[in-house]
Protein backbone atom coordinates (compact mmCIF):
# COMPACT_ATOMS: atom_id res chain seq x y z
CA UNK A 1 0.00 0.00 0.00
CA UNK A 2 2.90 2.32 0.77
CA UNK A 3 4.30 1.99 -2.77
CA UNK A 4 0.86 2.66 -4.23
CA UNK A 5 0.39 5.73 -2.02
CA UNK A 6 3.79 7.07 -3.13
CA UNK A 7 2.93 6.48 -6.79
CA UNK A 8 -0.37 8.35 -6.45
CA UNK A 9 1.31 11.24 -4.65
CA UNK A 10 4.09 11.56 -7.27
CA UNK A 11 1.69 11.56 -10.22
CA UNK A 12 -0.76 14.00 -8.63
CA UNK A 13 0.66 17.14 -10.36
CA UNK A 14 -0.34 15.76 -13.79
CA UNK A 15 -3.91 15.03 -12.68
CA UNK A 16 -6.40 17.66 -13.93
CA UNK A 17 -7.11 20.36 -11.36
CA UNK A 18 -10.87 19.65 -11.05
CA UNK A 19 -10.13 16.01 -10.16
CA UNK A 20 -7.59 17.05 -7.52
CA UNK A 21 -10.20 19.45 -6.16
CA UNK A 22 -12.83 16.73 -6.03
CA UNK A 23 -10.72 14.29 -4.07
CA UNK A 24 -9.10 16.88 -1.81
CA UNK A 25 -12.53 18.26 -0.85
CA UNK A 26 -12.77 16.22 2.39
CA UNK A 27 -9.57 17.89 3.64
CA UNK A 28 -10.34 21.50 2.65
CA UNK A 29 -13.46 23.37 3.70
CA UNK A 30 -13.66 25.42 0.49
CA UNK A 31 -12.42 28.63 -1.10
CA UNK A 32 -14.41 31.12 0.98
CA UNK A 33 -14.66 32.06 4.64
CA UNK A 34 -18.31 31.02 4.73
CA UNK A 35 -17.17 27.51 3.80
CA UNK A 36 -14.87 27.42 6.81
CA UNK A 37 -17.66 28.76 9.03
CA UNK A 38 -20.02 26.05 7.82
CA UNK A 39 -17.49 23.28 8.50
CA UNK A 40 -16.43 24.71 11.87
CA UNK A 41 -20.05 24.92 12.99
CA UNK A 42 -20.64 21.31 11.97
CA UNK A 43 -17.54 20.27 13.93
CA UNK A 44 -18.74 22.22 16.96
CA UNK A 45 -22.07 20.41 16.76
CA UNK A 46 -20.15 17.12 16.81
CA UNK A 47 -18.27 18.16 19.94
CA UNK A 48 -15.00 19.28 18.32
CA UNK A 49 -13.24 22.65 18.30
CA UNK A 50 -11.66 24.10 15.16
CA UNK A 51 -8.60 26.05 14.10
CA UNK A 52 -9.18 27.98 10.89
CA UNK A 53 -6.32 28.46 8.44
CA UNK A 54 -6.24 30.77 5.41
CA UNK A 55 -4.30 28.79 2.81
CA UNK A 56 -1.16 30.43 1.46
CA UNK A 57 2.55 30.56 2.25
CA UNK A 58 5.95 31.72 0.95
CA UNK A 59 4.52 34.95 -0.44
CA UNK A 60 6.83 37.13 -2.55
CA UNK A 61 5.38 40.60 -2.02
CA UNK A 62 4.57 42.59 1.10
CA UNK A 63 1.19 43.47 -0.40
CA UNK A 64 0.29 39.78 -0.36
CA UNK A 65 1.21 39.47 3.32
CA UNK A 66 -0.85 42.53 4.17
CA UNK A 67 -3.85 41.09 2.34
CA UNK A 68 -3.52 37.78 4.19
CA UNK A 69 -3.16 39.57 7.54
CA UNK A 70 -6.34 41.54 6.88
CA UNK A 71 -8.08 38.33 5.92
CA UNK A 72 -7.13 36.84 9.29
CA UNK A 73 -8.64 39.84 11.05
CA UNK A 74 -11.86 39.10 9.20
CA UNK A 75 -11.67 35.44 10.24
CA UNK A 76 -11.27 36.40 13.90
CA UNK A 77 -14.18 38.83 13.75
CA UNK A 78 -16.31 36.14 12.10
CA UNK A 79 -15.41 33.53 14.73
CA UNK A 80 -16.69 35.98 17.32
CA UNK A 81 -19.84 37.04 15.49
CA UNK A 82 -20.75 33.46 14.57
CA UNK A 83 -20.05 32.26 18.13
CA UNK A 84 -17.75 29.46 16.92
CA UNK A 85 -15.53 27.40 19.20
CA UNK A 86 -12.47 28.10 17.08
CA UNK A 87 -9.13 29.85 16.86
CA UNK A 88 -6.75 30.48 13.94
CA UNK A 89 -3.51 29.04 12.62
CA UNK A 90 -1.13 30.96 10.35
CA UNK A 91 2.21 30.47 8.65
CA UNK A 92 5.06 32.95 9.20
CA UNK A 93 6.08 32.92 5.51
CA UNK A 94 2.50 33.92 4.69
CA UNK A 95 3.03 36.97 6.91
CA UNK A 96 6.26 37.96 5.16
CA UNK A 97 8.92 36.13 7.18
CA UNK A 98 11.16 35.58 4.16
CA UNK A 99 10.84 39.22 3.10
CA UNK A 100 11.31 41.18 6.33
CA UNK A 101 11.29 39.73 9.84
CA UNK A 102 10.12 42.96 11.47
CA UNK A 103 7.33 43.29 8.92
CA UNK A 104 6.28 39.71 9.68
CA UNK A 105 6.30 40.44 13.41
CA UNK A 106 4.07 43.48 12.88
CA UNK A 107 1.55 41.42 10.92
CA UNK A 108 1.40 38.55 13.40
CA UNK A 109 1.30 40.97 16.32
CA UNK A 110 -1.67 42.78 14.77
CA UNK A 111 -3.55 39.50 14.34
CA UNK A 112 -2.67 38.28 17.82
CA UNK A 113 -3.76 41.59 19.33
CA UNK A 114 -7.18 41.23 17.69
CA UNK A 115 -7.36 37.66 18.98
CA UNK A 116 -6.62 38.94 22.47
CA UNK A 117 -9.40 41.52 22.22
CA UNK A 118 -11.85 38.84 21.07
CA UNK A 119 -10.79 36.23 23.62
CA UNK A 120 -9.35 33.69 21.21
CA UNK A 121 -5.91 32.39 20.17
CA UNK A 122 -3.35 32.28 17.33
CA UNK A 123 -1.26 29.22 16.54
CA UNK A 124 1.98 30.05 14.71
CA UNK A 125 2.62 27.10 12.41
CA UNK A 126 6.04 25.60 11.85
CA UNK A 127 7.31 25.28 8.29
CA UNK A 128 10.50 23.72 6.88
CA UNK A 129 13.81 23.77 8.75
CA UNK A 130 14.91 27.08 7.20
CA UNK A 131 12.16 28.81 9.22
CA UNK A 132 12.55 27.06 12.58
CA UNK A 133 14.76 29.52 14.45
CA UNK A 134 12.92 32.57 13.13
CA UNK A 135 9.56 31.03 14.05
CA UNK A 136 10.68 30.35 17.62
CA UNK A 137 12.03 33.90 17.83
CA UNK A 138 8.70 35.28 16.60
CA UNK A 139 6.84 33.25 19.21
CA UNK A 140 9.13 34.37 22.03
CA UNK A 141 8.65 38.02 21.04
CA UNK A 142 4.87 37.70 21.35
CA UNK A 143 4.10 35.08 23.98
CA UNK A 144 4.24 37.27 27.08
CA UNK A 145 1.74 39.80 25.77
CA UNK A 146 -0.39 37.93 23.22
CA UNK A 147 -2.42 34.67 23.15
CA UNK A 148 -0.12 32.69 20.86
CA UNK A 149 1.31 29.21 20.58
CA UNK A 150 3.83 27.55 18.30
CA UNK A 151 4.50 24.13 16.77
CA UNK A 152 7.27 21.56 17.23
CA UNK A 153 7.99 18.56 15.03
CA UNK A 154 8.99 15.15 16.40
CA UNK A 155 10.94 14.11 13.32
CA UNK A 156 13.48 16.90 13.68
CA UNK A 157 16.65 15.84 15.50
CA UNK A 158 16.92 19.24 17.18
CA UNK A 159 13.51 19.22 18.87
CA UNK A 160 14.53 17.51 22.11
CA UNK A 161 17.14 20.23 22.63
CA UNK A 162 14.58 22.90 21.69
CA UNK A 163 12.50 21.80 24.67
CA UNK A 164 15.32 22.97 26.93
CA UNK A 165 14.37 26.47 25.79
CA UNK A 166 10.60 26.01 25.46
CA UNK A 167 9.83 24.25 28.74
CA UNK A 168 11.21 26.96 31.07
CA UNK A 169 8.98 29.56 29.38
CA UNK A 170 5.95 27.21 29.65
CA UNK A 171 5.35 27.33 25.92
CA UNK A 172 1.95 26.49 24.47
CA UNK A 173 2.81 23.90 21.82
CA UNK A 174 1.30 21.81 19.08
CA UNK A 175 3.32 18.60 18.83
CA UNK A 176 3.16 16.89 15.42
CA UNK A 177 5.32 14.33 13.64
CA UNK A 178 6.35 16.74 10.87
CA UNK A 179 5.22 16.99 7.25
CA UNK A 180 7.99 18.71 5.27
CA UNK A 181 10.55 16.63 3.38
CA UNK A 182 13.84 17.14 5.24
CA UNK A 183 17.31 15.59 4.76
CA UNK A 184 18.49 12.72 6.94
CA UNK A 185 21.03 14.94 8.69
CA UNK A 186 18.20 17.11 10.00
CA UNK A 187 15.27 14.74 10.43
CA UNK A 188 14.71 11.16 11.51
CA UNK A 189 13.51 9.03 8.61
CA UNK A 190 12.43 5.87 10.42
CA UNK A 191 8.75 5.72 11.42
CA UNK A 192 9.35 3.96 14.71
CA UNK A 193 12.10 6.36 15.75
CA UNK A 194 9.78 9.28 15.02
CA UNK A 195 7.02 7.62 17.03
CA UNK A 196 9.37 7.01 19.93
CA UNK A 197 10.62 10.59 19.88
CA UNK A 198 7.05 11.90 19.71
CA UNK A 199 6.11 10.11 22.94
CA UNK A 200 9.39 11.12 24.58
CA UNK A 201 8.78 14.79 23.77
CA UNK A 202 5.16 14.57 24.87
CA UNK A 203 6.16 13.05 28.20
CA UNK A 204 8.67 15.82 28.84
CA UNK A 205 6.12 18.50 28.04
CA UNK A 206 3.24 17.06 30.05
CA UNK A 207 5.44 16.39 33.07
CA UNK A 208 6.68 20.00 32.88
CA UNK A 209 3.14 21.41 32.85
CA UNK A 210 3.15 22.80 29.30
CA UNK A 211 -0.15 22.96 27.42
CA UNK A 212 0.10 20.59 24.45
CA UNK A 213 -1.94 20.13 21.32
CA UNK A 214 -1.39 16.43 20.67
CA UNK A 215 -1.58 16.51 16.88
CA UNK A 216 -1.64 13.03 15.38
CA UNK A 217 -3.80 10.59 13.43
CA UNK A 218 -1.63 7.66 14.54
CA UNK A 219 -3.66 5.53 16.94
CA UNK A 220 -0.48 4.14 18.49
CA UNK A 221 0.49 7.68 19.50
CA UNK A 222 -3.03 8.45 20.70
CA UNK A 223 -2.86 5.32 22.87
CA UNK A 224 0.55 6.37 24.21
CA UNK A 225 -0.71 9.87 24.92
CA UNK A 226 -3.72 8.53 26.83
CA UNK A 227 -1.43 6.34 28.92
CA UNK A 228 0.68 9.38 29.83
CA UNK A 229 -2.41 11.44 30.64
CA UNK A 230 -3.73 8.73 32.96
CA UNK A 231 -0.36 8.13 34.62
CA UNK A 232 0.11 11.82 35.29
CA UNK A 233 -3.56 12.22 36.30
CA UNK A 234 -3.76 15.32 34.13
CA UNK A 235 -6.88 17.50 34.19
CA UNK A 236 -8.52 17.79 30.78
CA UNK A 237 -7.78 21.50 30.50
CA UNK A 238 -4.03 20.83 30.27
CA UNK A 239 -4.01 19.32 26.77
CA UNK A 240 -6.06 18.75 23.63
CA UNK A 241 -5.93 16.36 20.70
CA UNK A 242 -5.70 17.80 17.19
CA UNK A 243 -6.41 16.33 13.75
CA UNK A 244 -6.69 17.36 10.12
CA UNK A 245 -10.09 17.79 8.52
CA UNK A 246 -11.35 14.62 6.87
CA UNK A 247 -8.76 12.24 8.32
CA UNK A 248 -9.40 9.33 10.74
CA UNK A 249 -12.87 10.60 11.62
CA UNK A 250 -13.74 7.38 13.48
CA UNK A 251 -10.79 7.86 15.83
CA UNK A 252 -11.75 11.50 16.24
CA UNK A 253 -15.21 10.45 17.40
CA UNK A 254 -13.79 7.97 19.90
CA UNK A 255 -11.55 10.62 21.47
CA UNK A 256 -14.45 13.06 21.76
CA UNK A 257 -16.77 10.44 23.25
CA UNK A 258 -14.15 9.69 25.91
CA UNK A 259 -14.43 13.31 27.00
CA UNK A 260 -11.16 14.70 25.63
CA UNK A 261 -10.94 18.07 23.90
CA UNK A 262 -10.26 17.70 20.19
CA UNK A 263 -9.53 20.44 17.65
CA UNK A 264 -9.78 20.01 13.87
CA UNK A 265 -7.68 21.97 11.37
CA UNK A 266 -10.03 23.71 8.91
CA UNK A 267 -8.18 25.22 5.92
CA UNK A 268 -9.84 27.37 3.28
CA UNK A 269 -8.86 29.75 0.52
CA UNK A 270 -8.06 30.31 -3.13
CA UNK A 271 -4.66 28.59 -2.71
CA UNK A 272 -6.28 25.20 -2.14
CA UNK A 273 -4.67 23.55 -5.20
CA UNK A 274 -1.04 24.20 -4.24
CA UNK A 275 -1.83 23.12 -0.67
CA UNK A 276 -3.51 19.92 -1.86
CA UNK A 277 -0.68 18.87 -4.14
CA UNK A 278 2.02 19.64 -1.58
CA UNK A 279 0.16 17.98 1.27
CA UNK A 280 -0.56 14.83 -0.70
CA UNK A 281 3.00 14.65 -2.07
CA UNK A 282 4.55 15.10 1.36
CA UNK A 283 2.12 12.77 3.09
CA UNK A 284 1.59 9.80 0.73
CA UNK A 285 -0.66 8.10 3.28
CA UNK A 286 -3.21 10.85 2.63
CA UNK A 287 -3.02 9.95 -1.06
CA UNK A 288 -4.16 6.52 0.04
CA UNK A 289 -7.20 8.07 1.66
CA UNK A 290 -7.95 9.75 -1.67
CA UNK A 291 -7.76 6.37 -3.44
CA UNK A 292 -10.05 4.78 -0.85
CA UNK A 293 -12.54 7.58 -1.45
CA UNK A 294 -12.39 6.90 -5.17
CA UNK A 295 -13.02 3.17 -4.73
CA UNK A 296 -15.87 3.68 -2.27
CA UNK A 297 -17.74 6.24 -4.38
CA UNK A 298 -17.42 5.25 -8.09
CA UNK A 299 -20.89 6.55 -8.89
CA UNK A 300 -19.76 10.15 -8.31
CA UNK A 301 -17.09 10.13 -11.03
Amino acid sequence: MKLLNNFIARTLPIVPKPIVGYFSAPYISGEKLEDAVRVARKLNNLGACATIDVLGEHITKKEEATAYANQYLQVLDTIKSEKLDANVSLKPTQMGLNLDRDFCLQNVSMIAQRAKQLGTFVRIDMEDNTCTDDTFRLYQQLKDTHPVGVVIQAYLRRTDADLDMLIPIQANLRLCKGIYVEPHAIAYQDREIIRGNYLHLLERLLEAGCYVGIATHDEYLVWGALRLIRRLNLPKDRYEFQMLLGVTEALRSIIIKEGHKLRVYVPFGASWYAYSVRRLKENPQMAGYVLQNLLKQPSRL
